[in-house]
């Protein structure tokens, strides 16, 4: 997997920590998320974007499958345009949404496919099990959004452009499943642990430390130093897949930040 680590480093500076790449990054978004807001082209008001809230389960290259009536305002607008994009935002932020992440995928709405279909349908229902009650109505019928261009924002100042390719090739953080009960996790039970490595790793003058996301090639954190208040990188020493793993990166890590302190 390739890794995103921003702007190149100026000369004598340490190279930033690695993180996923923005394709990564866009990849396990659209895994996490359970709907977005779709827009389509109105045919009512040429030219004019229609949204609407749309459910959705990405397929094996992360192209949004669409359970979509044909009585329904968007489909009869894709029935005249096929353009369309999807707009999916990081769950978890409500209170700060231009905080947390977003990705916007743009392409053509294309029916699947006859052969397809059980497929997508199998794929749909595991993520949408509600839908059972309608899908075989003989008004609904499956869509894929052919991702062609996304734009992906990772919070303040992390942004840019993702070639369709890319992102199909990319793969959700094999973390990502997890991520939400190891943050709780960590947060709950073991501050006084996430104290020691942001003093450790990102500012020796640290007075807290709260656990903001953590992927395969490690976490990011919100750091609190007198009334500075600022988000550091904390790489793990090895790649991580699994929760287990990742409890012994960070035992390992706490015992390299402690035996430094002494």
């Amino acid at each position: 997997m390739s890794s995103h680590a921003g702007p190149a480093p100026q000369e004598g500076a340490a190279p930033p920590p690695p993180e996923p790449s923005y394709a990564e990054r866009a990849r396990t978004l659209v895994h996490l998320g359970r709907s977005g807001a779709l827009s389509t082209l109105s045919r009512r008001h040429p030219g004019h974007p229609f949204g609407s809230v749309m459910p959705y389960a990405p397929d094996d290259h992360g192209a949004p499958l669409l359970l979509i009536s044909t009585m329904a305002m968007h489909t009869q607008n894709l029935e005249a345009d096929l353009r369309a994009s999807l707009l999916v935002t990081q769950p978890g932020w409500a209170d700060d949404p231009l905080a947390g992440g977003r990705v916007t995928l743009m392409g053509r709405a294309l029916r699947v496919p006859a052969p397809e279909r059980a497929a997508a349908r199998e794929r749909y229902l595991e993520r949408q099990p509600r839908a059972a009650y309608w899908v075989d109505f003989e008004d609904f019928g499956f869509w894929r959004l052919e991702v062609s261009d996304v734009y992906f924002v990772g919070g303040f100042a992390a942004m840019d452009w993702i070639t369709g390719a890319g992102y199909a090739a990319a793969r959700p953080d094999p973390l990502a499943d997890a991520a939400e009960e190891i943050i709780a996790h960590m947060n709950r039970d073991h501050a006084d642990a996430l104290l020691t490595l942001a003093r450790a790793h990102a500012d020796a003058g640290a007075e807290e430390a709260t656990m903001l996301s953590v992927d395969r090639l490690g976490v990011r954190v919100l750091v609190k130093s007198g009334e500075r208040i600022h988000g550091a990188r904390i790489p793990f020493t090895s790649e991580v897949t699994t929760a287990e793993a990742c409890r012994g990166a960070f035992i390992e890590m706490l015992g390299r930040a402690r035996r430094r302190a002494q």
